[in-house]
This record gives structure tokens, C-alpha cells and sequence, in this order.
């Protein structure tokens, strides 16, 4: 059994765009991860990795910290913090305009349940 955790966040993303790329399930054969940073270094306030895309629409930007990684959700912002929220993962509403939601990724264990907000936002759409 693996005692190690994963909470790096550059691997943490790593790890999602992976799973949403990768699923063979054909549950998120419409979402892709565009636009990534190749070179992209954690940061305090989090620095972003790369889009996620649905049917060619962004509907989400993953940032990176040290020590997590961070969704911020543009699109199906409710559905994210309400699937988000049921599956066990840190959520908060962002006060911009327009709003967004954001989704903390804090370990490699929760890399399955955000997918998991990404793919129950996707359906939303």
C-alpha cells in the first residue's frame, strides 16, 4: 500500500489532465484539455496550467499552487459547487464578473472525484 500522498500541484494536474484525456469510457469524449503550459511553475497564487474544453467551449482553467491545484469553473459554476461540494472537495464561489466557481484539488485521491465535477458539468451544458 502506498503511503505517500500527492500534493504537489504541477504533478496534481498532471494527474487530472491525464484522467480527462485518457478515459477510454466515453464519458468525456467531448472534453479536452487545450492550452498547456508546458513550463508552468507552482505559485502562491496559483499559476495556470492549462484550459478545459467542452465541445470546443472553455468551461474551466486549471491553476496550480505548491501544494494543490485549483479549477475555476466559467461555466456550470452551480452544478460545479453542488457536485463539488457532494463529492467532498473544497469549493467557493469566486465574486468576479462574470462569476466563477472554484474547485480545490487538494491531493492525488481527489483527482478522480474532480474529474468527476467535470464530467457532471459537461452533461449540464
Amino acid at each position: 500500500m502506498v503511503e505517500e500522498r500527492i500534493t504537489d500541484g504541477r504533478r496534481i494536474a498532471e494527474l487530472l489532465a491525464s484522467e480527462l484525456d485518457g478515459r477510454e469510457d466515453g464519458t468525456l469524449e467531448s472534453t479536452r484539455v487545450t492550452n498547456a503550459d508546458q513550463d508552468v511553475e507552482p505559485t502562491a497564487d496559483g499559476a495556470r496550467a492549462y484550459d478545459v474544453e467542452f465541445s470546443d467551449e472553455r468551461i474551466a482553467r486549471l491553476f496550480v499552487h505548491e501544494d494543490r491545484a485549483r479549477l475555476e469553473f466559467e461555466a456550470g459554476q452551480d452544478v460545479a459547487a453542488e457536485t463539488a461540494a457532494e463529492l467532498e472537495l473544497r469549493v467557493r464561489p469566486k465574486a468576479t464578473e462574470p462569476p466563477r466557481t472554484l474547485v480545490f484539488v487538494e491531493n492525488g485521491a481527489a483527482v478522480k472525484r474532480a474529474t468527476d465535477v467535470v464530467q457532471t458539468v459537461s452533461r449540464s451544458l
